[in-house]
């Protein structure tokens, strides 16, 4: 159909909304309520627009043939402030992260606040999620997206009125009801009502303690996102860079979790032929994601026997940096602080589960990351690419996969493949279980049988795959949408293309790895001639492995 858009004809899709047609034809219509994979429910009314001289909310509406729409008119402005100052008694910008409420205020020219301030919630501290209620503008996105993208309902609306706030379940602390830690909440604030527990505070002051030996260890996904923060196209490979910052901030050595992750698929690869040769219980969904184990114990209690037993990449180089590493370097592991720079909020619970036996002291999100790096005063985009450090710090392409959806599983099959066969693959790739599909899957023959597998990624869609995990001999499953990549520790993005371009990125540095298969890796083998043994040894069930347990859901 023909429209009228703020003065020239365009024609549009009617199946559309405003938002959307404004958005193609470069027109930039603000909104705080508004996500991208929900329904709307125009909550906000930020986005309103003016349609045949009607206020209407763009997010939720759809246009007539030969409208005439108005984006900018006095009138629209005006309605908008008045709308942010209902909700947003006292407007600040102060944090570092670009919260989208800043650009809003901007435009509106929203400065100081003209309604009394009638909240006065105390923060609720959880061990990875803080949420602060007295800067909630009630715009629901955290609510949809723990229900509608993660099938967890933490959190919902409570009371009615000025009292209407948002809550976990019968008003009980975040850390007491079946919160997954995923900080997909996070991501989707826009007002920074909800934030990471911090630990910069520990890692600073561990770093300024001379008697302590301070390590970082970094994940996968890092390497694809970091550069956001410092002003960088999504999907640049920062590798090199973040290597280079972590020294500056004072670290003394700086090693990569990729290494972890190929320990972790020379511990898996093994665990899955187990099953499948001795009958063992299948499918063995994989354990990477503290999210999905979370889920898994809250409301899965049946699959704690499906689960491999093998830690997560981070927490296997965390207990071989002070064992193997502390050996071999002459270091008292009592000295040695292990700092975890993770895409993922959850890490930061993970590392605190007893039955864990962590050997991870911090948890530093990408953000905080980020805001190490400009507390120290650096210059990120003109440090000079530097190498991890060798001690344990040598990785494969299979190991940089593990930050997307579907690469523990593409890495896992490609070793499985040789611990099999004894023959490599010819095509290590893995097409059928790449991309942004919620629920993908395939099949492999290993000794002549037929392996099907699947993965998924977001919690809405592992409870679709759960349903039919019969059909399955291995499942991945990760809690955030696109992986890792798409994690809630990672910079807060607004555009839903950003998460495909970290993916490509990922892949991108799996093809110019030297090395590509896991098993491949020369220092894995060295760690396992020296102090493990072989794969699923006693000494690798001890360091590597842990349990589940069933938890209740308040």
């Amino acid at each position: 159909m023909k429209i009228t858009l703020n003065g020239k004809s365009v024609e549009v899709d009617g199946g559309k909304s405003l938002l959307d047609i404004c958005r193609e034809n470069g027109i930039t219509v603000p909104t705080l309520c508004y996500h991208a994979s929900i329904f709307p429910e125009a909550r906000c009314r930020v986005c309103l627009v003016e349609m045949d001289g009607k206020l209407v909310t763009a997010c939720s509406t759809k246009p007539r043939d030969g409208a005439s729409i108005v984006t900018n008119s006095e009138r629209i402005v005006k309605a908008r402030k008045l709308n942010m100052e209902l909700m947003m008694p006292e407007p600040s910008c102060k944090r570092v992260d670009d919260l989208e409420v800043c650009e809003i205020y901007s435009e509106v020219g929203m400065r100081k606040a003209r309604f009394p301030q009638i909240k006065g919630y105390k923060p609720d501290l959880g061990a990875a999620v803080v949420r602060d209620d007295n800067k909630c503008i009630n715009c629901g996105r955290c609510v949809r997206v723990c229900a509608d993208v993660q099938g967890v309902f933490a959190i919902d609306f409570a009371s009615r009125a000025h009292n209407e706030h948002i809550t976990p379940y019968w008003e009980h602390p975040l850390a007491d009801v079946a919160c997954i830690r995923c900080g997909q909440c996070i991501l989707n604030c826009p007002v920074g009502a909800i934030t990471e527990c911090s630990h910069i505070e520990g890692v600073v002051a561990a770093l300024n303690d001379k008697d302590k030996y301070v390590v970082a260890q970094v994940a996968p996904s890092i390497r694809a996102a970091l550069g956001e923060l410092f002003g960088m196209p999504a999907g640049t490979l920062v590798t090199g860079k973040t290597v280079a910052a972590l020294r500056r901030c004072g670290f003394e050595k700086v090693f990569d979790v990729d290494l972890g992750a190929d320990i972790t698929i020379m511990e898996e690869a093994s665990e899955l032929l187990r099953r499948v040769e001795k009958g063992g219980v299948l499918p063995m969904i994989t354990t990477c994601c503290p999210g999905w184990i979370l889920m898994m114990e809250f409301f899965y209690h049946d699959l704690i026997r499906n689960m491999s037993t093998c830690k997560s990449p981070h927490e296997m180089l965390g207990m071989l940096i002070k064992t193997y590493y502390a050996k071999k370097a002459g270091i008292d592991p009592k000295k040695i602080v292990v700092v975890s720079i993770m895409p993922c909020t959850a890490k930061k619970s993970e590392s605190t589960r007893p039955e864990m036996k962590s050997g991870v002291d911090y948890v530093l999100t990408t953000r905080e990351l980020g805001k190490l790096i400009k507390m120290k005063n650096i210059d990120f985009a003109s440090l000079p690419d530097e190498e991890f450090d060798p001690a344990l710090g040598v990785s494969t392409g299979a190991g940089v996969i593990f930050g997307a959806t579907g690469g523990v599983m593409e890495a896992a099959l490609r070793t499985a493949h040789k611990f099999a066969t004894g023959r490599e693959l010819k095509n290590i790739e893995f097409s059928e279980i790449r991309g942004m599909k919620g629920v993908k899957e395939g099949s492999i023959t290993l000794k002549g049988k037929k392996i099907r597998f699947a993965c998924a990624h977001g919690g809405a869609n592992a409870r679709r795959l759960i349903e039919q995990k019969d059909k399955y001999h291995f499942i991945e499953i990760m809690a955030c949408p696109g992986g890792c990549i798409g994690g809630g520790g990672q910079p807060i993005y607004r555009d839903p293309d950003t998460l495909r371009k970290r993916t490509e990125a990922i892949y991108t540095a799996d093809r110019s790895s030297k090395l590509r298969r896991s098993h491949e890796n020369p220092v894995v083998e060295r760690i396992y001639e020296e102090m493990l043994g072989k794969p699923l040894s006693k000494k690798a069930e001890e360091l590597l492995h842990t349990r589940y347990m069933k938890r209740s859901r308040f």
